[in-house]
């Protein structure tokens, strides 16, 4: 168990929805919630104010909505992590929200204990979504069967994006492919670079959708 607990904030515009979360997660051991707000815009503000490390958010709220959040805290370098916990499993909510910068997807009907654990997992660094969510991404009917980007990835960054998409954070990557944790970070790099995306969420949901690696 961490010696400091993980702090978490809860955005969510119903009030029962964070009662029942504060419930249940105050009595983890290491998980601290140090606040709630009931729309986008007061959860911005609070996460600037109280710097949690984790935000568990809604997408559909009144006002500023969880993506356009999500948006905003990416373009304020907020270093909180934000796991969406939603009911919406349309593929227009789920795109969105990972592309905005959601470390994490998962629908409100997740056992809580899972979502003790996935708190845990999105504040260790891996990306998450849960199956339903990725078997979601995986029919859209736009999705393309291939991409001319992925021929610019060498074997080994190929090998290193489908670790990132199996939720593994660098230094597991590392101990997985015998390789420094210096060298997962530029390796990491390059494929961002080379897929022009913003981030390892981004990355994950890329190598989904092109089928780098199974959902």
């Amino acid at each position: 168990m961490a010696d400091t607990p993980i702090r978490v904030l809860l955005v969510d515009d119903h009030q029962v929805v964070r009662r029942g979360l504060r419930t249940f997660l105050e009595v983890q051991e290491d998980i601290e919630v140090v606040g709630e707000a009931a729309d986008g815009e007061e959860g911005i503000a609070r996460a600037e104010e109280l710097r949690p490390d984790v935000i568990l958010m809604d997408v559909k709220m009144p006002g500023t909505d969880g993506i356009e959040a999500l948006r905003r805290l990416r373009d304020l370098a907020n270093p909180a992590r934000v796991l969406v916990v939603t009911s919406f499993t349309e593929q227009r909510t789920v795109v969105p929200a990972l592309r905005a910068g959601a470390a994490g997807y998962v629908y409100k009907d997740i056992d809580p204990d899972a979502l003790a654990g996935a708190i845990r997992s999105v504040h260790a660094g891996h990306v998450l979504l849960q199956p339903a969510v990725a078997e979601a991404l995986l029919t859209q009917e736009d999705q393309p069967s291939s991409s001319p980007r992925a021929g610019a990835l060498t074997d080994r960054e190929r090998e290193v994006l489908s670790l990132i998409a199996d939720g593994r954070a660098n230094r597991e990557i590392a101990r997985a492919l015998v390789l420094s944790e210096k060298t997962v970070k530029t390796h990491v790099s390059n494929i961002l670079m080379k897929l022009d995306l913003s981030d390892r969420t981004q990355a994950a949901l890329w190598a989904v959708r092109h089928g780098i690696v199974d959902a």
